[in-house]
């Protein structure tokens, strides 16, 4: 991948001012959405994930002591650290996604150089875009491309996953580090989180991915997401399967009186949102109109009803999603509690259903929202200058 001009141009500049020179490598992952399946992932279920063309960049430049300077564009931060004596740092929770990946590929054994480095990202913060993730794939694919060796995408994945479980304190499932590392350019991935395999999906041609930013902002650490991956542990656990992707919906509704009712509502959701996953794979390249409109309306419900991830802010962005010309269908995204939704529109109506969604939302809620169209991009890797 080219990168942009204007954009380079920016971050070459704030690297001459923060580091006296210029950067000589540059590395790039995407944030994505999940066009299908939530909480599906650490569950060993099916996620119908989309890397994006909003993305984290690192522009790099090596150095001989094992230090890393970082220096943050968006949050107008900075943060250095040792190589070889790696902690977390307290009030720098972005630096920890880059401490906690360099920690863990020195566990493997593998070479690091230490580096000046800027970060700039286009993925928005807490929206459930996934920018955790693509900064944690950035930064190994830096480490790759400034110590000369190279890791495939699937294990650059697992080992960036790694890093958010132990060193961040997040236990997140594989879908956000395996779509930044893996992503395809022009379609959407169906990726079978037991096995790490996954298939291109190609959307209809008249179908536009829309990204609609509630402004809510959402954490995963220290909010109800381990909760809700314990209770999915514990009905397996009780119905004596590895992973609830192990059980039918028809098993699951004929032995649901073996949990606890809270218990229950959390796997009935995570069962029927895998078979719909399945639907949806089916339906964007035929342009089932019908079927896309009825398993997102299916996945919103169970998500509000079943897995209570939902927030106000969702349910009024919903009604305005729904009212909009040219929708199809529209869905959570992320891990939900606010953050950002997805809408499939008809291609050409993008602009009317921005327009529309932001005026309606805004009448609601005070709150200006973010509405903008995504394409697939590729996944993590490094750019040539041009």
């Amino acid at each position: 991948m080219t990168i942009a001009p204007d954009r380079s141009g920016e971050i070459t500049r704030c690297f001459r001012q923060r580091f006296a020179g210029a950067p000589t490598h540059w590395c790039r992952a995407p944030g994505r959405v999940d066009l299908m399946g939530s909480h599906t992932d650490y569950n060993l279920g099916y996620v119908l994930t989309l890397s994006i063309d909003r993305d984290t960049w690192i522009a790099a430049r090596p150095r001989t002591d094992r230090v890393v300077r970082l220096w943050s564009e968006n949050l107008r931060a900075e943060s250095t650290f040792r190589l070889d004596a790696i902690a977390a740092q307290a009030g720098r929770r972005w630096s920890n996604y880059v401490r906690g990946v360099a920690k863990v590929l020195r566990g493997e054994g593998l070479a690091l150089t230490g580096f000046d480095g800027v970060i700039h990202s286009t993925v928005p913060m807490s929206s459930g875009l996934s920018s955790s993730a693509a900064l944690e794939c950035a930064t190994a694919t830096t480490f790759e491309a400034l110590g000369g060796w190279k890791l495939d995408p699937v294990t650059k994945a697992l080992l960036c996953q790694q890093a958010e479980n132990h060193f961040v304190g997040v236990n997140c499932g594989i879908l956000d580090q395996y779509t930044s590392c893996v992503g395809r350019e022009g379609c959407a991935l169906l990726l079978d989180c037991r096995d790490l395999s996954s298939r291109p999906v190609r959307l209809a041609e008249r179908i536009q991915i829309v990204i609609c930013d509630t402004k809510s902002k959402r954490q995963l650490a220290g909010s109800e997401y381990g909760l809700r991956r314990a209770q999915c542990e514990e009905g397996a656990r009780r119905l004596g399967l590895r992973a609830l992707r192990e059980i039918s919906v028809e098993e699951l509704h004929r032995r649901e009186q073996e949990l606890p009712a809270e218990v229950a509502k959390r796997c009935r959701f995570i069962v029927e949102e895998n078979q719909r996953v399945l639907g949806l794979a089916a339906a964007l390249p035929a342009f089932d109109r019908a079927a896309i409109r009825e398993l997102t309306a299916a996945s919103f419900r169970g998500a509000c009803e079943l897995y209570e991830i939902g927030a106000p802010a969702m349910h009024v962005m919903m009604q305005a999603m729904l009212a909009a010309p040219g929708v199809i269908g529209a869905r959570q995204a992320g891990a939900g509690f606010g953050g950002c939704m997805v809408a499939f529109v008809e291609k050409g109506s993008a602009d009317a259903f921005a327009v529309f969604v932001r005026k309606h939302y805004f009448a609601a809620t005070e709150t200006e929202p973010e509405i903008y169209a995504v394409k697939a991009a590729a996944g993590a890797g490094v750019m040539a200058e041009p």
